[in-house]
């Protein structure tokens, strides 16, 4: 059933979505390096890698430049549109393509780099790959501060490996334990809700049993305000 949704709903979302996307990818072309579309390995279901499409907002070397694929707040590799997109969650849009082609779902883990993968503890590598990843999830929605949590660390490659990674694993071994169309559905609505409402804490009362964070992110993740 979950399958079916992704795909009327993929669909669907590039049909309405168009008269934004069309724009977006001509401000892509004429500003920047010129590039449209960003094209990046990520580990999916069964640990098998697939290309992630992605509006391009940094510069293309990017993943040979300071951090990696690992982007803090201001990153300075950001180009001056991609700010935007990103903030705003459309670089993501591009995404309902792989969705359509079987790759992910609209909700799932957020699949990773392999870089970023081999973060995760074994445990939670060994069940996330046992589900196609997702557009949004568990993970993202509790996440959705991640740079600027990156950016506040003085170490933030260490944090987001020995703090981030670890709980953000135990965020989607429990989606992938409690994964049908009520997590679905809620996720979808939670999604566009922290996007609306950034500040909100609604996340831990919409999603019961949630792993708690290490004392290091509960304010970061609004835990318990």
């Amino acid at each position: 059933m979950q399958r079916i949704l992704d795909i009327l709903f993929s669909g669907l979302a590039l049909l309405v979505l168009s008269p934004l996307l069309v724009p977006v990818m001509i401000a892509l072309r004429l500003s920047g390096e010129g590039e449209v579309f960003y094209v990046q390995q990520r580990v999916g279901r069964g640990g098998k890698s697939f290309g992630l499409y992605k509006f391009a907002t940094m510069l293309k070397n990017s993943p040979n430049l300071g951090t990696g694929t690992v982007t803090l707040k201001n990153d300075p590799r950001v180009l001056p549109l991609g700010g935007f997109l990103r903030k705003t969650k459309i670089n993501e849009l591009p995404q309902l393509l792989n969705i359509l082609f079987g790759d992910m779902s609209i909700v799932g883990p957020r699949p990773q780099t392999q870089r970023c993968f081999d973060a995760f503890p074994p445990a939670s590598q060994a069940q996330i790959v046992k589900v196609r990843p997702g557009l949004s999830g568990i993970g993202s929605i509790v996440f959705r501060g991640e740079e600027d949590m990156l950016h506040a660390s003085a170490a933030p490659e260490r944090f987001y490996d020995e703090v981030i990674m670890p709980y953000k694993g135990k965020l989607e071994e429990w989606y992938v334990a409690n994964q049908g169309l009520r997590t679905y559905f809620a996720c979808i609505v939670m999604t566009v809700w922290v996007v609306l409402c950034p500040a909100s804490r609604v996340t831990w009362k919409a999603f019961r049993g949630l792993p708690q964070p290490p004392d290091a992110l509960q304010g970061a993740v609004g835990y318990g305000q």
